[in-house]
């Protein structure tokens, strides 16, 4: 979402609109840094937050039919968001309910999946374990296909709850989503490909299909997970997870180490010591920062290897003058 709505908006009359017609009142010029895990990005023009699916669904309708762009965000990981902020509404997704049913566990979009891995095992149900290791929620791991330690989404969603782009809430099976490695059906429609300059279609909740088993395995095995996490990733830095995707058959982390690029730094930011596919905001960096880092690190790969690495994290908000600030 870069560009901005043709004619002056007032602002403050529209978030007031807001309030009046979904009962959520927005915040205005809220900087994005406080809402994603990079702690980089300037304002939003309104930032509104949604508790629940409903108000997750009455958001995005607003904004469609006032044909103003809009961005929903979960936790903010794997988002860079620009310094020169996002226009239109932000919908930050707060809907965290979730229910066991039997060997399922239904999930609201903005349930976080590392807490959703601990109520599964709490319930006993296996499956979600990996859902420990990435710090985003329910909503966007079903949009990106999430994984880690072998696993993903694709392994164990049985339908979402879609919002269309025409309106309807339809539930649909996971075989509709189109689940490959990092991608689907969702995220492949992309952004701002709705006359409004949005998303096409929004996750609003997510059953998982799981597996009976001993909780206290579970917990052994989430264990395990968290210690991993501790000793290969720099969890206690703001960053936004993997930069890159894995190519076929290598570790983006494993070419950018071999192009030594690890502790190199561009302003705030710097290539993790730890894990070379992750950039850290260690010093109060820009999203300018990390993002001429994560292209300088791009381009010696594909210099070194002639292997075009592919982003994981989205570059978010207006960056129409990226590139032109003084270094």
């Amino acid at each position: 979402m870069t560009g901005a709505t043709a004619l002056p908006v007032d602002w403050a009359a529209l978030a007031a609109e807001i309030a009046r017609v979904v009962g959520v009142r927005p915040h205005r010029d809220e900087p994005m840094a406080r809402h994603t895990t990079m702690r980089v990005g300037g304002p939003a023009d309104l930032l509104a937050t949604a508790h629940d699916v409903g108000q997750l669904s009455a958001l995005v309708r607003f904004a469609r039919e006032a044909a103003i762009p809009h961005l929903v965000v979960g936790r903010g990981s794997d988002l860079v968001v620009s310094d020169a902020g996002v226009r239109g509404l932000v919908v930050l997704c707060r809907a965290e309910g979730h229910s066991i049913q039997g060997e399922r566990l239904i999930a609201e979009a903005g349930l976080p999946l590392a807490r959703a891995a601990t109520v599964a095992q709490r319930a006993g149900l296996s499956g979600l374990e990996f859902g420990l290791a990435i710090p985003g929620t329910v909503g966007g791991a079903v949009w990106a296909n999430a994984g880690a330690h072998g696993s993903d989404m694709a392994g164990i969603l049985e339908s979402a709850l879609i919002l269309r782009a025409d309106g309807v809430v339809a539930d649909e099976p996971a075989a509709a989503l189109a689940l490959v490695y990092r991608d689907s059906r969702l995220k492949l429609i992309g952004q701002g490909s709705v006359a409004s300059g949005g998303p096409a279609e929004v996750v609003l909740q997510a059953t998982f299909r799981l597996t009976p088993a001993n909780p206290a395995e579970i917990k052994g095995r989430l264990d395990e997970i968290r210690r991993w996490r501790q000793e290969h990733q720099p969890i206690n830095l703001p960053s936004a997870g993997s930069v890159f995707r894995n190519p076929p058959g290598d570790s983006a982390g494993r070419l950018i180490d071999a192009c030594r690029l690890k502790m190199t730094r561009v302003g705030g930011a710097a290539i993790s010591e730890m894990h070379a596919n992750f950039i850290v905001n260690d010093r109060q960096g820009s999203a300018a920062d990390v993002r001429h880092l994560a292209e300088m690190a791009r381009a010696e790969v594909a210099r070194r290897f002639g292997i075009e690495l592919v982003y994981e994290v989205k570059f978010v908000g207006d960056w129409s003058n990226w590139g032109q600030e003084e270094r």
